[in-house]
């Protein structure tokens, strides 16, 4: 039987994964960034499609959504890829002061514009696949995908980025439940608890956003008329994962003790 990480043991795991992620080529950084957007995708997709059914009661149809978009997290995880949102507990090794500021943003700036792009050609695969149908008469799917785009878009910043904030703190304790397991179960199962607590809340995730807003713009057929209002979601939903996947570091005691410790020497250092 093998045993899982303890708690004191993901710290050294995830300082271990930030230097190998640190070290990533800009070439790999970027495909294996697509890779994660489009897995993402998948999972957003899906969750769609549950929330087409108009049969399903609301509970269920949303409890059924969330369950599948977990889907996205797990293709993350188990087959290896890189996504922003995991990625910013990176943190850690700058906590550590085991990787350079610099290695840290590289890794970000890259994997956040791979994401990107791969959600955005999934979202154009989607379209090609007939899942819209046609702007003079679109599906159910067309239909639940734009108003899933209007409602993100329609949020005012401060509510996007707190709800930013509280979902990539679930998105981080996922990837770090995730790899505490040394089972493909266990993976799964710590990737589903924390995920489906976040979408049923309503949080706001960056890189599923990367898909749901434009595929609803894709869906109205005004992608490339209305491009520019994907940030008005995405900027405030970005900066809120950045920080709450930061705090989660920071308030982690073991973190935080580093951190004082750091903060304690350069003070009688210069004292």
């Amino acid at each position: 039987m093998v045993d899982d990480y303890a708690g004191s043991e993901i710290s050294v795991v995830l300082d271990t994964i930030t230097q190998r992620k640190s070290n990533e080529t800009v070439f790999g950084m970027l495909m294996l960034g697509i890779l994660a957007g489009m897995y993402i995708s998948f999972g957003a997709v899906a969750a769609t499609t549950v929330l087409s059914c108009a049969e399903t009661p609301t509970v269920l149809s949303k409890w059924l959504a969330a369950s599948v978009f977990c889907v996205g997290l797990v293709l993350v995880i188990v087959p290896g890829s890189e996504l922003f949102t995991g990625n910013i507990l990176m943190s850690a090794g700058l906590v550590s002061g085991k990787v350079p500021v610099r290695r840290v943003l590289r890794n970000w700036v890259f994997v956040y514009v791979g994401n990107f792009l791969g959600a955005a050609l999934l979202a154009f695969a989607i379209k090609g696949a007939a899942f819209f149908g046609t702007p003079d008469e679109p599906t159910r799917f067309a239909d639940t995908a734009i108003d899933i785009a209007a409602a993100k878009t329609a949020l005012g910043w401060s509510v996007a980025f707190f709800r930013g904030m509280l979902c990539n703190m679930l998105v981080c304790l996922a990837v770090m439940l995730a790899v505490a397991a040394r089972t493909v179960q266990g993976k799964v199962l710590g990737i589903y608890l924390p995920i489906i607590v976040f979408v049923l809340s309503g949080f706001e995730h960056s890189i599923a956003n990367m898909y749901f807003i434009p595929a609803g713009l894709i869906a109205k057929g005004a992608f490339f008329s209305e491009f520019f209002t994907i940030f008005k979601n995405l900027i405030p939903v970005t900066a809120g994962n950045i920080f709450g996947g930061i705090l989660l570091i920071l308030l982690h005691p073991a973190r935080a003790r580093q951190l004082l410790r750091k903060l304690l020497h350069k003070v009688s250092r210069e004292v």
